[in-house]
């Protein structure tokens, strides 16, 4: 075993308030498609196995007994139908088939099951509850491992980007951009994409979650893309905002607000730095952009206590990213989510920490539904130069995001290499 797993292993271990109670760690099943087949998704360990293996291993276990502070892996036997139609070979570990005796020989302890569970172990949900979320805030800091990783996925990211400068153009599909991007990723040394690719031309760069369409550029369209490499599962979250041909005085203006608002938030990224607060922070600096725009009227620390923000930018200032795209993200262990209407989409509420990587992606968005919205129209009647803002409503939006790792000094960008630049 490497040792990287052994030193990741043993800090878990440490963290968990498991008194006497074992921990048990599934890896999950395949799921079906819902045809009349015998195929499947493409099979992933759940990440809380992953992060303890590195294994992608159908229905593996691991399991820790603090007694003796032993961590055990267990593994299926590889058939013959598995060698010959998949090219599959035995994972090391003791036989999946040991388990049972290894469980009846601790009979009557707690058991707490995280990863997937096992339907033939009786589920403790409070237990699993406490130690989901020490175990959780346990792999926060990212180890020398993890960010080895994370630096090849923003590296491997950093070079599909580039080839972007040669794509923006009109007449070319979300599409074709997604296809180009993604391939120059793979090349770059990629083993997947870490999320589902991002491609918004015109309006649909006002859509949060934008799925690439067949629709083709036209001059003055804000082109925002929020793609990223994985490698290992560790995956990269970039996003940037171009204009097809030259921004007209007024989209470059509101690229220059959250441009400068996002440069000032990854400065801010520093241990000890709430998150809840930074995220408010760019709140109100963005605000005084649009202020001076003409968008919003009135004093932006104001318009942001009246949640008028969330107009242009309703949702939070980033997450975590590592095993996953929103990698340990939620409370700090004790806390409750925030009540505040404004903070219920930040999605995560705690202070940073060395070893901590975060995205950083303020945005501002001309949103229909949002600012169409009767009810809304009439709460921020006197916040918002409706007018103006009318005029603008098939704009789209402007995102900008990096990953920023936190140390015990400076924030480090480790997506710098990402030109930002419309």
């Amino acid at each position: 075993m490497s040792d990287f797993l052994t030193a990741r292993r043993t800090r878990v271990a440490a963290n968990l308030p498991l008194n006497d109670a074992l921990l048990i760690v599934g890896a999950g099943r395949p799921v079906a498609l819902p045809e009349i087949s015998d195929q499947t998704y493409p099979f992933r360990s759940h990440a809380e196995y992953f992060y303890l293996t590195e294994l992608e291993c159908t229905e593996g276990i691991m399991a820790y007994d603090p007694r003796d502070g032993e961590w055990v892996s267990f593994v299926p036997a590889v058939t013959q139908s598995e060698r010959v139609w998949e090219g599959s070979t035995q994972l090391e570990g003791c036989p999946l088939a040991d388990f049972a005796s290894w469980l009846a020989g601790r009979f009557g302890r707690p058991v707490a099951q995280l990863g997937a569970p096992r339907p033939d172990i009786a589920l403790d949900a409070e237990l699993n509850k406490r130690i989901r979320e020490y175990f959780h805030h346990a792999r926060r800091a990212k180890d020398q491992h993890e960010l080895e990783l994370l630096r090849s996925a923003c590296s491997a990211t950093a070079s599909g980007y580039h080839k972007l400068a040669q794509l923006i153009r009109p007449d070319i599909s979300e599409r074709e951009i997604q296809i180009e991007l993604e391939a120059e990723f793979f090349r770059a040394g990629a083993t997947q994409t870490g999320y589902s690719t991002i491609v918004g031309t015109g309006l649909n760069s006002a859509v949060l979650h934008f799925s690439p369409t067949s629709r083709r550029t036209r001059k003055g369209d804000f082109v925002l893309i929020d793609a990223g490499a994985a490698i290992g599962r560790y995956t990269a979250d970039v996003t940037r905002t171009y204009v097809v041909d030259q921004p007209d005085p007024f989209q470059r203006d509101l690229y220059q607000i959250v441009l400068h608002a996002q440069e000032r938030a990854i400065s801010r990224c520093v241990a000890g730095a709430e998150w809840s607060h930074l995220h408010l922070a760019c709140a109100v600096e963005m605000v005084a952009g649009l202020v001076a725009m003409g968008v919003m009227r009135g004093s932006p620390t104001s318009l942001v206590e009246q949640e008028a923000h969330t107009l242009f930018f309703p949702h939070g200032l980033g997450h975590m990213v590592g095993l996953g795209v929103r990698d340990g993200s939620g409370l700090l262990p004790g806390r409750t989510k925030n009540p505040r209407p404004s903070l219920r989409t930040l999605r995560m509420d705690l202070p940073l920490e060395p070893g901590y990587v975060v995205t950083v992606e303020p945005g501002l968005y001309f949103i229909p539904p949002l600012l169409q919205d009767p009810s809304l129209r009439a709460t921020y009647r006197d916040s918002v130069n409706w007018p103006l803002v009318d005029q603008y409503l098939q704009l789209g939006g402007v995102r900008i995001e990096d990953n920023i790792l936190v140390t015990n000094g400076a924030p480090e960008n480790l997506t710098a290499k990402i030109p930002k630049s419309l």
